[in-house]
């Protein structure tokens, strides 16, 4: 553990207690991408399986619990209990054009071909692209409510933080995992515009809005 990797857990935390806070106190799921929730719930859940072989620290245990519990609330307030506010019409990413080819990569580039490696490393691939539904959703609909914009941001800056992680690790540990560092990379990748955005419109109290 260091500063960069607590920081970027903080971050994830902090995005999930929005969102929840979000669906919670306005009863609805307006602007919210159901689709990168149900990736993201599988991201976590086969990301932790070894929750049941592996025991690492209770802190490590605790998080991998509250990521899997969030998403699945989650994905109950959004398709069942305010399921009347969920805007399916906006949410139609086609998200088989990113399990598909990021489960086949996960069989043909991974550390080692055993069952929960692959199921680990395609959880990997799996985030760096969850959030594209979510992103094609504001595109359509034109703007995001400042506290979706938090959302993002936050997730956004767990990752980028991350890949400050891997950098002190490398440097003070001899530490790199390849898959984990490109994965990160393109995750962020895909945030810079939403970066941008966020600090020249929400930062100012503006709406943010991508382009279509």
């Amino acid at each position: 553990m260091n500063i960069f990797r607590l920081c970027g857990d903080l971050s994830h935390l902090l995005a999930i207690i929005l969102l929840l806070i979000k669906i919670w106190k306005s009863r609805s799921c307006a602007g919210l991408s159901g689709k990168s929730q149900i990736l993201f719930a599988l991201v976590f859940i086969t990301r932790y399986l070894d929750l049941f072989t592996t025991f690492i620290s209770i802190y490590n245990t605790t998080m991998k619990v509250f990521f899997i519990g969030s998403s699945l609330v989650t994905i109950y307030l959004l398709f069942f209990k305010f399921k009347a506010t969920y805007d399916s019409n906006h949410d139609s990413f086609r998200v088989e054009f990113l399990v598909v080819p990021v489960g086949g990569l996960a069989f043909l580039v991974n550390h080692e071909f055993s069952p929960l490696e692959i199921l680990w490393t395609f959880s990997i691939y799996l985030e760096s692209v969850a959030i594209l539904p979510q992103l094609f959703m504001i595109s359509k609909t034109g703007e995001a409510e400042s506290i979706t914009s938090h959302y993002l941001f936050c997730l956004g800056s767990y990752r980028a933080l991350y890949i400050l992680n891997w950098i002190y690790r490398f440097y003070f540990e001899g530490f790199f995992d390849l898959i984990a560092v490109v994965a990160g990379c393109v995750q962020t990748i895909l945030y810079c515009d939403f970066f941008y955005l966020y600090i020249t419109k929400v930062l100012k109290g503006k709406k943010l809005s991508l382009p279509a």
